[in-house]
């Protein structure tokens, strides 16, 4: 095996303002989910550790920017390490730091995954992973609990994820029409 280092030029592509026409900024603790946010042009505005600064940095970050980005990493490391009670423990600590997120009244909330870590299975899977849009111009669904099978046969179904911001920005009235 050979490594060849240098002989590639950095990519370029609209960075995520260009693409959407919002003001992004990021609030992500893993260094990856950094990197991630500043290669399509997101400052990192906070690096937090706890899912309770992960919410009130992202309300903090709401009154400066029209989009953010907010990372919470435990979820995934619990998952990781196979620790099903520890991965419930982390989804509650978010579930109970929400409300200081709302109180920045985001036009749209968009809460899901970048990839399924079942803990049986102690790694990264090909499973879908839920998504929950809120926002004024949503309709509401049936479901009364957020997870897999109820997401899955919800309001939304399961999509292409490259659709989810073009779907927020249509529940934020901020979606540009074509021709209308």
């Amino acid at each position: 095996m050979i490594l060849c280092r240098g002989y590639a030029k950095f990519p370029t592509w609209p960075t995520f303002q260009e693409r959407y026409r919002l003001n992004p900024a990021a609030v992500a603790g893993y260094p990856m989910y950094r990197g991630v946010a500043r290669l399509v042009g997101m400052p990192v505005v906070a690096k937090p550790t706890t899912a309770q600064d992960v919410c009130a940095e992202t309300a903090k970050a709401l009154a400066q920017h029209t989009f953010v980005f907010a990372h919470f990493k435990y979820t995934d490391k619990t998952g990781e390490d196979g620790d099903l009670p520890a991965k419930i423990k982390r989804i509650e600590e978010m579930d109970a730091a929400l409300p200081t997120l709302l109180e920045a009244k985001p036009d749209v909330l968009i809460i899901t995954g970048d990839h399924s870590t079942p803990p049986s299975m102690k790694a990264h899977s090909w499973h879908p992973v839920p998504v929950l849009l809120s926002g004024p111009y949503l309709r509401g669904g049936d479901a009364d609990t957020f997870n897999e099978v109820t997401c899955r046969s919800g309001q939304l179904g399961t999509f292409p994820a490259r659709e989810l911001i073009p779907t927020a920005m249509a529940h934020a009235g901020k979606l540009e029409k074509f021709g209308a």
